[in-house]
């Protein structure tokens, strides 16, 4: 048994309490109604206005809303929940990261970082939660079922050009991420068209698009060494959306280690683009 499966069978059943720190899009709703159907009897979410949808309300037992920033008010929040488990599930839009109004606590933590990314930010708070004796699950916890295994999922299978190029933008994600640049990756005919940057997944789908047209390959990854307990990558039906716009040919993701948020219904959605939709094994590299 390898160290990610030993890890993931030792957190099954872990808790029937759980603090969601939830951000925006559909992952927070999904986790959450996913933990209920595993057994987790009492959810507490921590909320961020403007960001959070608001339907978090209907499915967690007690929801508080916050300023992005208030990093303190969140930890004293979360501590008065006696809940010891939690999980981040979902983004920040990125433009907040220079929008934000830090409390005293926030300020500190910002204070002591040499850079501000998404590892250096959400690491140390990580730090802060282990302080007030909560531990933060991996972001994939209770979406397990939402992870693919390596192969072919849709009805489509790549062209050989495809392959190629999705094997280059596999190599390139991986490179970037280490950087801190972004997950995603877009190919066409050997050129790399976009690298994701701050403006995130669909901002740069977008930017191929307008460049190289119809026939991309988008290749969405994680750092070798990425901390799954935040930012872990993830595809819905928005994203879907976006690959359809530009006419793209192919999306391949990091088998096991990417949300596919609702899969059937994303399966079904590539078939009906005749969008390859593929889970790349980290060997392919």
């Amino acid at each position: 048994m390898d160290k990610n499966t030993q890890m993931k069978t030792d957190l099954l059943g872990v808790t029937e309490e759980l603090v969601i720190i939830a951000g925006r899009g559909a992952y927070p709703l999904s986790l959450a109604e996913s933990a209920r159907k595993q057994g987790v009897r009492r959810i507490f979410a921590a909320a961020f206005r403007g960001e959070t949808e608001r339907a978090i309300e209907k499915m967690s037992d007690e929801t508080r809303w916050f300023d992005f920033g208030q990093l303190g008010a969140v930890l004293e929040a979360v501590k008065q929940s006696g809940i010891r488990h939690a999980v981040m599930a979902g983004q920040i839009t990125p433009v907040s990261l220079f929008r934000l109004r830090p409390d005293a606590k926030g300020l500190a933590l910002l204070a002591k970082l040499a850079r501000r990314n998404a590892r250096t930010i959400f690491g140390a708070v990580c730090d802060e939660f282990a302080l007030i004796g909560v531990q933060l699950l991996p972001a994939w916890r209770f979406m397990e079922h939402s992870l693919p295994q390596a192969g072919q999922l849709g009805r489509r299978a790549p062209t050989g050009q495809e392959a190629k190029d999705m094997e280059l933008g596999m190599n390139v994600a991986k490179a970037t991420s280490s950087f801190e640049i972004g997950q995603t990756v877009v190919v066409k005919e050997g050129t790399i068209l976009a690298v994701e940057a701050f403006e995130g997944t669909d901002e740069a789908i977008l930017r191929a698009g307008k460049l190289g047209g119809s026939g991309a390959v988008v290749v969405k990854a994680a750092r070798d060494d990425h901390d799954m307990r935040y930012d872990i990558p993830v595809v819905g039906l928005k994203t879907m959306k976006v690959l359809e716009r530009i006419n793209a040919a192919v999306l391949a993701v990091e088998a096991g280690r990417t949300i596919m948020l609702e899969m059937d219904k994303l399966v079904a959605e590539a078939d009906r683009q005749n969008l390859a939709l593929v889970a790349v094994a980290d060997g392919m590299r």
